[in-house]
């Protein structure tokens, strides 16, 4: 019964979008993942590094600098990035916070609270923004490297 009520909501998408696969994926050869040995991250264990001054990533699985990867995200209250492309799609979840990801030329973009799925190709112009009063937080996974090539 203790399972049931915590696999709903966040916790329902968030399992759910670590366990999609990622398409040529060969996680073999990924840092700090072992695809044969049972593994557990705490929330505390994960360690949050600036990418930007309003932006942190922490590693779930993988190195978003260099390999496919896993990676949590936050972002501060009331912050969007300016439009950009990533040179290889990524899936995402929000896990705190409300959340946009507006593409190139959308007007009012769905709000995402947690529990919320979105999906960007590779090479779509977006931006991704936290619209809460609230910090943000969210996981996404790709099957390459994070890039981020900013579009006016």
């Amino acid at each position: 019964m203790k399972y049931k009520m915590l696999l709903t909501g966040v916790a329902a998408a968030l399992v759910l979008a670590v366990a999609l696969p990622v398409q040529g994926s060969d996680h073999k050869k990924l840092p700090n993942f072992e695809p044969s040995k049972d593994t557990v991250k705490p929330a505390e264990s994960i360690g949050f590094v600036n990418i930007a001054p309003a932006i942190q990533f922490g590693s779930a699985w993988g190195n978003f600098g260099k390999t496919e990867h896993g990676t949590f995200g936050k972002f501060p209250p009331k912050f969007k990035t300016p439009f950009h492309t990533h040179s290889g799609a990524y899936h995402g979840v929000v896990i705190k916070g409300v959340m946009t990801n507006p593409f190139k030329g959308e007007k009012n973009s769905p709000q995402m609270k947690p529990g919320s799925y979105w999906y960007v190709p590779a090479n779509s112009v977006h931006a991704t923004a936290c619209v809460s009063a609230e910090p943000c937080q969210f996981y996404f996974h790709a099957a390459g490297n994070f890039d981020f090539v900013e579009h006016k």
